[in-house]
């Protein structure tokens, strides 16, 4: 297979509970994880999933790998479950020997089709490092390492592209319009009891440019998430192309 190829698998789990349970926002995704986490633990897909032992080996730069799944749990917001109900969730798997779900495998090459338009819907809180704000180029690179991060740990291996080069072209792509808006979560660690902020920004982003070879990449993070803390549910984001 092409080594601009990413894959993962897309899982519909189910928990029932033992309590009634109420959603807000944003909060789904930490009780999901946190119950998931519990369900599993002390068998050999607690380890998989929630502590893989080789993540102390990743890419240079790593403090802290990311996990091979992200969760989706909007669809559970505002809604409440009683006791013995069973909360409906999907998980985005990247260890490519999980083997369960639907198989999406996605293209990562450039796109023949010129595009110079498109819009970013920021679902969840999304929080990225090294810039100010979601200016394109700080977007792009958070996106290809993570990918890039993912496919060494979990699949295909490194991204064979020119970093430096492709950064450069994507910091000329700019910001036309914003309606973004910040979100305060916290979540408190069942561990510790400490509170922990999980919180960003969601709404909308107009970005204008030479986007074409961008666009596989904004299409992977509907899958990977961006940004910080995605296996709490954030940086889930959709590309939409507008021109």
């Amino acid at each position: 297979m092409s080594s601009l190829y990413f894959g993962l698998f897309v899982c519909e789990l189910r928990l029932q509970t033992k309590s009634p349970i109420s959603f807000g926002e944003h909060d789904a995704a930490n009780w999901v994880r946190g119950m998931w986490g519990k369900s599993l633990y002390g068998g050999p897909l607690y380890e998989r999933l929630f502590a893989p032992s080789h993540r102390e080996t990743g890419p240079s730069g790593l403090k802290d790998p990311p996990r091979p799944f992200v969760l989706r749990t909007r669809g559970l917001a505002g809604r409440s479950f009683g006791a013995g109900d069973e909360v409906p969730f999907v998980v985005h798997v990247f260890d490519k020997e999980w083997g369960v779900g639907e198989r999406v495998v996605l293209d990562l090459r450039l796109q023949l089709v010129r595009v110079t338009r498109v819009r970013v819907e920021f679902l969840t809180p999304t929080e990225l490092k090294g810039g100010e704000g979601v200016e394109f180029g700080v977007l792009f690179a958070r996106l290809r390492d993570r990918v890039s991060a993912l496919r060494t740990l979990y699949g295909e291996g490194p991204l064979e592209i020119d970093y430096r080069e492709i950064g450069e072209r994507a910091r000329a792509v700019r910001v036309v319009e914003s309606r973004l808006r910040d979100v305060d979560v916290k979540r408190v660690s069942r561990s510790t009891g400490q509170r922990h902020a999980i919180g960003g920004v969601v709404g909308e982003v107009v970005y204008e440019g030479e986007l074409g070879e961008f666009l596989p990449f904004l299409e992977a993070g509907f899958w990977t998430g961006v940004g910080r803390q995605t296996v709490w549910g954030k940086g889930e984001m959709r590309t939409t192309v507008l021109g």
